[in-house]
Formats: C-alpha cells, sequence, structure tokens
C-alpha cells in the first residue's frame, strides 16, 4: 500500500498526496477504481449493442436538425479528443459548427493541428479571440489569489462561447469528447468547478485591475436561461466507441496530418506550464497520476508502465525554462514576484464568493421558481 505516510493503492497509481480523499479498502484498492468498475467495467454492453445505439443517437441528431445549416456544435482545443471526435465526426456525416476560444496560449503546434482539422474536415469553424489586455488580467487575478485553478478562465471562456454559439444557431446538439476510457478520474482537490462565475468576478473584483468588457462570462442566470430555453442535449459519442487514446492518435496523424504535444492538454503554452510545473510545485499535486489511472483502469497501460512514466519528469529541463521566461513575461511577473507566490500558502476557492457555497442554493430556488416560464420562452423562439 506504499508508504504509511502517503498510501498509494495497489490497482491504480493515485496516492494520498494527489487524491486527498483516497480511501483504500482491505485489499488496498481505492474507491476511484471501486467506483469505475462498478459504473463501467460491470455494466459494459457488447459492442453489438453500442453499435446500434451509436447509429439510433447519429439518425436523432440528424433528425431534429434537418432544416437547420448545422446538425451539432462542438469545442475544438486541437487535442486528442476533440480532434478524433471531428474526425468521427466527419465519418459519421455529421455537420458541426466547431467552436475554439482562443486566449492567447496556443502553441504554433496547436493553430496548425486546428487548421488541418477544418482542412480535412471541411466543417466551419467559430474562433472567439479573447481581448488580450483583459484575459491577462484576470489570470494575473487568479495567480495572485492563491487558489488551485488557474485554468478557469480559459474552460469558462471555452463553455460560455459554445453555449453562446449554440443558443445563436439554434443548435440543440452539443458534440463532447468526454469518455469515460480517458477522462473518468480527476479527484476534486485537483479541481473547482468552470462554471463557478462568482468565484471569477469575486476573484477579478479583489485583483484584477482591467474591467472585463468583453471576456464572455457565463453568469448563474444566464448559463441556466441558455440551459433551459436552447433545451441542449449534450452527447458524449466517444462513449459509444472502443476508444483506445494511442490508436485515435494514429488515426488522426494518419488521416489528417496531426501531430503530438507530449502531454494532455499541452496544446496550451500556459496549461503545460500550469500541469506540469505549477500544480506540483505550489499544490503538490502531479496530475498526470490521475490520467494514467483511468488508462490502467480502461485497459491502455499497466500499472507498471504507470509507475515507470510518474517517475519521469512531466518536463524537460530546457524547455521549462523557456516556457517559464515566456509565461512569467507575457503575464507581467517579475522573477521574484512570482517565486514568492509559489512559495505562498495556497487558498482555498471558498475565501471567494462561489456557487459552492449558500449562494448557488439561493440562485437555483429563483430558477425552480421561474422554471414554468422557460417553457413559454421556448415555444415563443427565444
Amino acid at each position: 500500500m506504499g508508504k504509511e505516510n502517503n498510501p498509494i493503492c495497489n490497482n491504480c497509481i493515485l496516492d494520498k498526496e494527489n487524491a486527498t480523499d483516497l480511501s483504500l479498502d482491505k485489499d488496498g484498492i481505492c474507491q476511484y477504481c471501486r467506483n469505475y468498475n462498478s459504473t463501467y467495467v460491470e455494466n459494459v454492453k457488447p459492442r453489438s449493442i453500442l453499435k446500434t445505439e451509436l447509429s439510433e443517437q447519429i439518425s436523432k441528431i440528424k433528425e431534429a436538425s434537418k432544416n437547420g445549416k448545422y446538425d451539432s456544435i462542438m469545442g475544438l482545443s486541437g487535442g486528442v479528443d476533440s480532434s478524433y471526435l471531428a474526425f468521427l465526426a466527419k465519418e459519421w456525416g455529421l455537420n458541426p459548427l466547431l467552436v475554439h476560444f482562443d486566449n492567447g496560449w496556443n502553441s504554433e503546434l496547436a493553430v496548425q493541428n486546428i487548421d488541418r482539422i477544418v482542412q480535412y474536415t471541411g466543417f466551419d469553424l467559430y474562433t472567439y479571440v479573447v481581448d488580450w489586455e483583459e484575459f491577462k488580467d484576470l489570470q494575473r487575478s487568479y495567480i495572485l489569489s492563491g487558489v488551485l485553478d488557474w485554468e478557469i478562465p480559459t474552460d469558462h471562456g471555452f463553455y460560455s462561447c459554445l453555449f453562446e454559439q449554440a443558443h445563436k444557431n439554434k443548435i440543440n446538439t452539443i458534440l463532447t469528447g468526454h469518455n469515460h476510457q480517458t477522462e473518468a478520474i480527476l479527484p476534486k482537490n485537483m479541481r473547482w468547478s468552470k462554471f463557478d462565475a462568482a468565484n471569477i468576478l469575486d476573484i477579478h473584483k479583489k485583483f484584477g485591475t482591467t474591467k472585463l468588457k468583453t471576456f464572455p462570462l457565463l453568469n448563474f442566470y444566464r448559463h441556466n436561461y441558455l440551459l433551459k430555453i436552447g433545451n441542449f442535449k449534450r452527447n458524449n459519442l466517444l462513449e459509444f466507441v472502443d476508444y483506445n487514446k494511442e490508436d485515435a492518435k494514429s488515426t488522426i496523424i494518419q488521416k489528417m496530418g496531426w501531430k503530438d504535444y507530449g502531454g494532455k492538454h499541452y496544446e496550451s503554452i500556459f496549461t503545460r506550464f500550469y500541469q506540469g510545473y505549477v500544480l506540483k510545485e505550489k499544490f503538490g499535486i502531479d496530475k498526470r497520476r490521475a490520467h494514467l489511472s483511468n488508462l490502467i483502469l480502461s485497459g491502455q497501460l499497466t500499472r507498471d508502465q504507470a509507475l515507470v512514466e510518474i517517475a519521469t519528469p512531466s518536463y524537460s529541463k530546457d524547455l521549462l525554462l523557456e516556457d517559464k521566461e515566456y509565461v512569467l513575461k507575457k503575464l507581467g511577473f517579475k522573477t521574484d514576484e512570482f517565486e514568492r507566490i509559489m512559495k505562498e500558502t495556497p487558498v482555498s476557492h471558498t475565501t471567494y464568493k462561489s456557487y459552492e457555497t449558500g449562494l448557488y442554493l439561493k440562485h437555483e430556488k429563483f430558477m425552480q421558481s421561474v422554471k414554468p416560464i422557460t417553457k413559454v420562452l421556448r415555444k415563443l423562439g427565444f
């Protein structure tokens, strides 16, 4: 079970330091493994049934939007999951509107991959280029606040653009690259709610200096309005295929000329720096343990292979120095200032206003009270 002061699961490689809620049974197996097995492994359907269900889903998507320009919408980051989903959507004869949120951190390779995907599929691409000075100020606010999840400004902006474009183009079906084969495991202490607009606004109010005039904020009311009025349906179509990460990479490399980034979500320079360096050095979290554990459970990696990989540095020394210099300069931090921030004690997200506290419950009660109205507005075409 590993060292006494840092228990580790005997089945995956999650440990107490990285998953603070880790609970091991008498066999040394953690709750994440037990939940994965009971939710997915023990309820796996034969491929023939999944193929039939996938065909039915695709038919429903096409039928529901036969009078529209697009039958669906999906976010495109240029990573493996979204790139492979775009490839499959083309194979299935779907016509989604692709949405990309350009936050100023795309690597050159990411831009090239997105271009290759659009060229191969022929799908329309909507790109929202956020005002850099606003976004920079918001990212600085998160870094100065001491909270864990520095990726919220990007993820929130991406989701907001996706929902707004779906509403604008009257698209009800949202295709997602989510899948249990690679993304079922992520301990809560490794992230925070991406829809917590109250958190965003309060953190920026306390540490920001630039007004957020164009940042695509999706507050509680707007989010729920779009969900209720748009009547959106999320389709995780990768759940219906035998999704293997390495096989997916090989396919999009061969078919679309896609090139590997070398890490999950490393298409963004900021994400690479945050996940590969900041999370581990400041918050004591190596997010690779969750990603690799998921691959173990889906049979795509052995535990021994995962242990070898986790023992390997997530960053080469030269690339880390290059990224660090670039990120600090782009965000306007001096080296000594950033090092001081890295040494400061982390602060909980709930130190600031948050929808995850009582504030959310009050808003939810309000939304329930206006639920009958949303049905009327939907019929009127709002």
